[in-house]
């Protein structure tokens, strides 16, 4: 038993490769864990449902990956349950290609970043297509309170394995709710710090 992650995609010429650099010793206790990392626990999740963006990866018949962000409102990918993310697909740019490739290869491969705690995680799984028309309720499930968009369909993810990658070169940015929230401390102290100067300098006899 080993790491559901490692095993799918340490493929022998990627361990081949770890050897001739000198990491494969850094890398081979993963063939030895107990935990699979198949099925999303508590951090999993609570990192999966703070999310407002991913970014996706599928591969066409002609064998060339096509990469794609994903995003929407906070909370927009979905937990089902410990096996199963999903997310509601909105109408865009009409290219389908992400859907034409799932059509025929459903694998997928996720990676999810935090860049203002620089975290990341990376999960490869199984891809279901569910068309609106199909299932009106899981259309409903999915759509985002407040968020006027067109849902087309969902994807339904099946996790097969997951891993929280290094940090390392992942550079900090911050959302405009993240900077007000920041901000916000500092700008309660400037406007207290005016309405002070305001007083020390009000004409004499002036409230």
């Amino acid at each position: 038993m080993g790491c559901a992650y490692s095993d799918i995609t340490f493929t022998p010429a990627v361990r081949e490769v770890q050897s001739s650099m000198g990491s494969r010793a850094r890398y081979a206790f993963l063939d030895q864990m107990e935990e699979r990392q198949d099925s999303l626990g508590e951090r999993e999740i609570a990192f999966i449902e703070e999310m407002d963006h991913f970014y996706q990866a599928t591969v066409s018949e002609t064998g060339w990956p096509y990469a794609q962000h994903r995003g929407g409102p906070k909370g927009f990918l979905r937990v089902l349950d410990a096996k199963t993310l999903a997310f509601a697909d909105y109408r865009g740019n009409l290219q389908y290609l992400s859907v034409g490739n799932l059509k025929v290869d459903d694998r997928i491969s996720m990676i999810l970043v935090d860049y203002a705690r620089q975290v990341r995680m990376k999960i490869v799984g199984r891809t279901r297509i569910v068309e609106a028309a199909d299932d009106p309720a899981l259309m409903e499930l999915l759509q985002m309170p407040g968020y006027k968009a067109r849902v087309e369909r969902a994807f339904i993810i099946t996790v097969e394995g997951y891993d929280w990658n290094c940090p390392q070169h992942i550079t900090p940015r911050y959302t405009e709710q993240e900077v007000t929230a920041m901000t916000a401390p500092l700008l309660a102290q400037l406007k207290q710090l005016k309405e002070q100067v305001a007083k020390l300098t009000a004409p004499t006899g002036t409230t």
